[in-house]
């Protein structure tokens, strides 16, 4: 028996062996299966139905569930996988708060050294200044005026 040349053994992808690609249904699509599936009374309609649409029944009383809990809006498609846990405006409010707490520890740590500069010139004798004076500028008020306040 002669042997095949090369050419005769190529190897072919068979289509059948190919990776089926998973179908999807959008809203109106399922309602109308579920329209069609409610019409059916005869015995074999329903099978035949599904047959056709290549469906599984498990499939059509997931998309009744679906309707029934979240009306028409169940039936569109969803991302897959998890929700997010927060949508934009909680993590705006989680950055807010972050925010507010480094300033609340700035502030606290601002008040003790404040406070370490008026038990330091306590002890040394020397007098703070006075401000009474309400309409510094802002750029001097902001160091004058917190020694000022504690006297």
């Amino acid at each position: 028996m002669p042997k095949p040349s090369n050419e005769d053994n190529e190897v072919v992808a068979s289509p059948r062996h190919d990776r089926r690609q998973r179908r999807r249904f959008n809203t109106a699509d399922k309602e109308r299966i579920l329209r069609e599936a409610d019409a059916c009374t005869e015995r074999g309609q329903l099978g035949e139905l599904l047959r056709r649409e290549g469906i599984y029944s498990s499939q059509l009383s997931g998309w009744r569930a679906q309707l029934e809990q979240d009306g028409r809006s169940g039936l569109a498609a969803k991302r897959p996988g998890p929700k997010p846990s927060k949508d934009t405006k909680d993590k705006l409010i989680e950055q807010q708060n972050k925010r507010i707490a480094k300033l609340e520890k700035e502030l606290r740590i601002s008040k003790a050294l404040i406070d370490l500069q008026v038990k330091a010139h306590e002890i040394l004798g020397i007098a703070l200044p006075r401000v009474e004076d309400n309409s510094e500028v802002d750029s001097s008020r902001s160091s004058d005026s917190a020694r000022g306040k504690y006297r």
